[in-house]
């Protein structure tokens, strides 16, 4: 197999990880898809740029991101809507817990839209993919000291946005 061929092969392994990331950064399961789609494009038309030895994993995240960027520059706000695709691996509820978690995702949604597009980035880095600070740093091409102010600020914000008192 050639390296182009193996790059491809492990772009795949990556994708539902870059499908979470670009939902946390759009709010929309259908959006994120569309945005993980225009993202792969690009990387799959600029597979020659990557560099071996480089994690692909932060350089696909680094062109969601990037996409996400640029869309965001050149439309309106979207709306945020919430569909069921995130809650159909749950199949152990009653239909009153898939509504709790329905309402639950909803509200974080909203609250992660009210960040701005540089601290959503950050808290859907290190909260919802786990990277560390260094590792989300090295990512988004940022100083760890800028990673780690950003999410501080966001979390300051979230706090009272999704504080228990706003649990329905």
């Amino acid at each position: 197999m050639d390296d182009t061929s193996e790059l491809r092969q492990r772009m795949i392994t990556v994708i539902p990880r870059l499908r979470r990331f670009a939902r946390g950064l759009t709010g929309s399961q259908h959006d994120a898809d569309d945005l993980v789609q225009v993202a792969l494009e690009k990387a799959l038309n600029r597979l020659h740029q990557f560099e071996p030895g480089t994690r692909l994993d932060s350089w696909l995240f680094r062109i969601v991101q990037n996409c996400f960027l640029d869309d965001r520059r050149r439309a309106s706000r979207r709306e945020i809507d919430m569909d069921n695709e995130t809650l159909e691996g749950m199949s152990n509820s009653s239909p009153a817990d898939h509504a709790d978690t329905e309402a639950r995702l909803s509200d974080i949604d909203n609250a992660l839209a009210t960040l701005s597009d540089a601290h959503r980035v950050v808290v859907t880095t290190v909260l919802v993919e786990g990277y560390s600070y260094r590792e989300a740093a090295d990512m988004l091409e940022l100083p760890v000291g800028t990673i780690m102010s950003r999410l501080s600020r966001a979390r300051k914000a979230l706090k009272p946005l999704l504080s228990p008192e706003k649990a329905r």
